[in-house]
């Protein structure tokens, strides 16, 4: 039995040690708003916070967060921040298919949480991990800076 910490509680989980995190908190759980995307890490679909850090949870082993805080995207309603970012998203219509939308509203929150007012160039090194099939990279920019000035 591992333990991990999700969204502010304690589970006790029995999967072996190399389950990535993204089938602990879906199948385990039973959360399903982090999303599997390409298993390899490079869509962002899968992003949670992990101690605050944004990660792909589809390549990171329950063995490596066991005693440290995970947090999905379940939990952002209840977080000054992440509401900011997903309050921003529904008013700049972010989402078409919405698929990779958990994962973005991930990243995007990590960032405002680090830098309050990220330029440009910061919001797309910070998002650049994130892959969103619609293209809606233009409305996530003013999305961001939506809920940072809303946050200031």
């Amino acid at each position: 039995m591992l333990k991990l910490n999700v969204n502010t509680k304690e589970s006790a989980l029995n999967l072996a040690p190399d389950t990535p995190v993204l089938w602990a908190i879906r199948d385990g759980l039973g959360l399903s708003g982090t999303k599997y995307g390409c298993g390899v890490a490079q869509c962002g679909a899968c992003t949670v916070h992990l101690d605050g850090q944004a990660i792909r949870s589809c390549v990171t082993p329950i063995s490596a967060v066991t005693g440290r805080k995970i947090t999905t995207i379940e939990a952002m309603v209840n977080d000054k921040v992440g509401k900011a970012v997903q309050t921003a998203w529904v008013a700049h219509d972010v989402a078409q298919c919405g698929y990779c939308q958990s994962g973005q509203i991930m990243s995007a929150t990590a960032l405002l949480k680090s830098n309050k007012k990220p330029s440009d160039a910061e919001i797309d090194a910070a998002m650049s991990g994130n892959i969103c099939r619609c293209g809606t990279y233009q409305r996530i920019r003013s999305a961001i800076k939506a809920a940072a000035a809303a946050l200031a």
